[in-house]
């Protein structure tokens, strides 16, 4: 199993990117699913994440600018990431919860600068 992750890139502040997902299998929709970015030198941190329930959970700081979405016949997921501010700046991961293992995509860097 495969997770494919693209869409990051440089932009400036104030703009837009979206984050996609591509999972080699079928993702059901009671798999939790989520973003997580990484600055160097420390841990993952939640950016937000699809429950198996289908709540959402957000980090406080990505709260109205970010949204996360995932389309199952696609098995894709996206990160819509709207008025992008310097700290938004690291490497992004997906994330997919089958029901034996986290599966984790490669990372896509994102960088917000002038």
């Amino acid at each position: 199993v495969q997770l494919q992750a693209s869409g990051g890139g440089l932009v400036q502040p104030g703009g837009s990117l979206r984050l996609s997902c591509a999972a080699s299998v079928r993702i059901f929709s009671f798999w939790p699913t989520g973003w997580y970015r990484q600055y160097p030198g420390q841990q993952r941190e939640l950016v937000a994440k699809i429950f198996g329930t289908g709540r959402i959970e957000y980090a406080d700081s990505v709260k109205g600018r970010f949204t996360i979405s995932r389309d199952l016949a696609k098995n894709t997921q996206y990160l819509q990431m709207n008025n992008l501010k310097p700290e938004d700046t690291a490497i992004y991961y997906c994330l997919l919860q089958t029901a034996s293992e986290d599966l984790w995509g490669q990372g896509t860097q994102v960088t917000v600068s002038s």
